[in-house]
């Protein structure tokens, strides 16, 4: 039995503490439902991963691309442009969910799209909150390889752009990490994929709002089962990370640059 907050005479959840016993209870009961698979568990999991992965993999073609253009190109307000990417690092989540909001509602320019509480949005918020990640990272990986191997580079005539492209594959262990980096910033979101998704059951509910809803409802089970699945994806990202970061040690590239 899903254990649930005690709630006070008027139905408001006590503000005491939870008893050990409950806690304890809540933790049995949400592994017995990971064990078990429980369809609404399965569910979001599969949601976020499909939406988080799609966005990861839009948001980080598109920040490679930008990334290694400021870090090869010269052009006026190249230092602006920089600047602006390094803030929007910064940009609460739920401030970029007003914007895709606005420009997806029915009055806003995108409004024809008519993808507003589907999952095609979650994936456009969630591309848009990991492409400056992205491209803050793959500039700096960049310029750092550049440093080392750009002369030789440029005396076998490679260009900017061949530049560019030959240094990231070259980087490709850097890549992967900052890949695997976005994926875990994407997952691990809330405020956005809420705002434009509208945490609808079955429809657009992933694991991170459903946490969120659960714990207001009282649901203490599920949302722990989702929290520890939540907790496993990123300790399995992190590993990754970790690996490849050993990888490049092995293969004397930098790794300290992502730690």
């Amino acid at each position: 039995m899903r254990a649930a907050l005690h709630a006070g005479p008027a139905g408001a959840p006590n503000q005491n503490r939870l008893p050990l016993s409950t806690v304890l209870e809540a933790l049995g009961t949400a592994a017995q439902l990971i064990a078990a698979a429980e369809p609404r568990l399965t569910t979001t999991v599969g949601l976020s991963l499909q939406v988080s992965g799609t966005a990861t993999l839009i948001g980080a073609t598109l920040g490679l691309v930008v990334g290694a253009w400021l870090a090869v190109a010269r052009f006026p307000g190249q230092r602006l442009l920089v600047g602006v990417v390094n803030t929007l690092l910064a940009m609460p989540s739920v401030v970029l969910g007003l914007l895709v909001y606005l420009l997806l509602s029915r009055a806003g320019p995108l409004g024809h799209w008519g993808i507003l509480f589907t999952p095609a949005a979650m994936v456009l918020a969630q591309s848009l909150l990991v492409l400056p990640l992205v491209a803050a990272l793959a500039r700096r990986l960049v310029l750092s390889a550049m440093a080392e191997g750009g002369d030789q580079l440029r005396s076998l005539g490679a260009g900017p752009a061949a530049s560019a492209l030959l240094l990231l594959v070259h980087e490709r262990y850097g890549v992967l990490t900052v890949v695997l980096t976005a994926f875990g910033r994407a997952i691990a979101e809330v405020g956005a994929v809420m705002i434009v998704g509208g945490n609808i059951d079955g429809v657009t509910r992933v694991m991170t709002t459903t946490i969120a809803l659960e714990t207001s409802k009282g649901d203490l089970a599920l949302a722990l089962a989702l929290g520890l699945v939540l907790l496993a994806v990123v300790a399995a990202l992190n590993l990754l990370i970790g690996l490849v970061q050993l990888r490049q040690q092995v293969r004397g590239a930098p790794a300290e640059a992502f730690a």
